[in-house]
């Protein structure tokens, strides 16, 4: 009888042992797809649409989050090594205990808690970390183990949300707004929204890898001279003109693909009414996880790829901005409408800062070459991320093909002369070989 009761005994344990293991091979896969990954940084990328925060905040807005997530990765995973020390100005953190931690769930709880934490309003991304919790526990995750993930996801969050407020971003919301002047060949506000020029001590603000915020100044503009036909100036500005008033659908297609305006001012007689997009980081940020998948790569190495991309696209305005309020270029549109015709439009709307150079062919660039190291020269894949918003998506066959074509686009949407574009490639692309070569996020 008490044989019986012991071999009874020994299956039961047995049984559970296997349930055990069973529900944590089902959480462990769970947690450990990047996919995963990929939509909880889109969460966070909806949460930046939807707050109207411009293109250079918004990619403040990833990368210390971006950043948050890698280095818990860097803590688990040896295949990877931290960003203290190769960011020279960001601390080494202290790793508490890690009994217990799920590093995939603590990696995606310090995205959304620094996510949250640098943009607003508080508790935007709650909702969805309560059910990254719920979903771990129905996939059998003990409280214990979402318990320490959290509290290792609350330390990492805590040292990257000390570090983010010393990058001197708080002290900027209250510099003096750009001073306008009717000195010919200079800036001034653009139809409809005549906005004043946006954030013009950007590159005040602390660089990640960049020496300095003129590193990778570009080559200067043609010089301002619309009385001599002849001159670099009017034939860029003409044909500003001339493509705009001939385009086809193809150019009218990556235009709009490639506008990414995330707060477009629609005017029709007296109604005003607004329509959001992606801006180009949040486009780009979308676009790593579309070539992770297609790259199939695993979690650790998406999120790093995440991470040292936005670290690209958050120096790369900070380096655009530089230029942009040094050269202070007045825009085509504005040019156009005072010397050859006062009702011309550009095809897409002309956002609130100077011409030179490109903001978007800038941080394209960068963001292109970080994503080759990660992902090859030759990845192609179809950029869906413009569908949510009605425009159809296109094929890319590289990213450095995807970066000029996303600089082209300004050309054809009338909202940049040649020249900024070729010059911001040109720096975009030094920048992210720079970055590229500086940073070792896989030992």
């Amino acid at each position: 009888m008490y044989r019986n009761i012991y071999a009874a005994c020994i299956v039961l344990c047995m049984l559970q042992s296997c349930m055990q293991k069973e529900a944590g091979s089902s959480y462990s896969s769970y947690f450990a797809d990047p996919v995963l990954y990929c939509r909880t940084v889109k969460e966070l990328n909806n949460v930046v649409l939807e707050n109207n925060f411009p293109p250079m905040i918004a990619s403040r807005n990833y990368v210390y989050a971006a950043i948050a997530a890698f280095e818990v990765v860097a803590a688990f995973d040896p295949r990877f090594t931290s960003l203290a020390g190769q960011i020279k100005h960001l601390p080494v953190f202290q790793i508490p205990d890690t009994s217990n931690v799920n590093y995939h769930l603590a990696a995606l709880l310090a995205f959304c808690k620094v996510g949250e934490s640098v943009t607003f309003p508080e508790g935007s991304m709650q909702v969805y970390v309560n059910n990254l919790k719920h979903e771990a526990d129905s996939a059998g995750m003990s409280s214990s183990v979402i318990k320490a993930s959290q509290r290792f996801a609350d330390s990492m969050s805590a040292h990257i949300i000390r570090w983010s407020k010393l990058d001197n971003y708080l002290q900027l919301r209250t510099a003096p707004k750009f001073a306008i002047t009717e000195e010919e060949g200079r800036w001034v506000p653009t139809p409809p929204m005549y906005a004043q020029a946006l954030e013009p001590h950007w590159m005040k603000m602390r660089c990640m890898l960049m020496d300095s915020c003129s590193q990778f100044t570009p080559p200067p503009h043609p010089a301002f001279d619309v009385k001599n036909n002849n001159s670099s100036f009017y034939q860029a500005l003409v044909e500003v003109k001339r493509i705009g008033d001939s385009l086809t659908e193809e150019q009218k297609h990556i235009a709009e693909f490639w506008d990414d305006n995330p707060f477009k001012m629609n005017v029709s007689g007296h109604v005003m009414f607004a329509t959001k997009k992606f801006s180009p980081p949040g486009h780009w940020m979308n676009i790593v996880g579309i070539a992770a998948q297609k790259a199939k790569a695993d979690f650790s190495t998406t999120v790093a790829a995440y991470a040292e991309t936005s670290i690209a696209l958050y120096d790369g305005f900070i380096s655009c901005w530089d230029e942009k309020f040094r050269s202070n270029l007045v825009r085509p549109e504005s040019v156009i409408n005072k010397y050859l015709s006062a009702d011309w439009q550009p095809y897409i709307q002309t956002p609130p800062f100077p011409s030179h150079t490109s903001g978007h062919a800038t941080i394209s660039a960068a963001a292109a070459e970080t994503m080759t190291k990660w992902f090859g020269d030759n990845l192609s894949f179809t950029d869906t991320s413009l569908l949510e918003f009605g425009i159809k998506s296109r094929e890319i066959r590289s990213f450095r093909q995807a970066a000029q074509e996303a600089a082209i686009s300004r050309l054809y949407g009338g909202i940049h002369y040649r020249f900024d574009n070729d010059h911001g490639n040109e720096a975009g692309t030094r920048l992210g070989k720079f970055i590229t070569a500086r940073l070792k996020l896989k030992k």
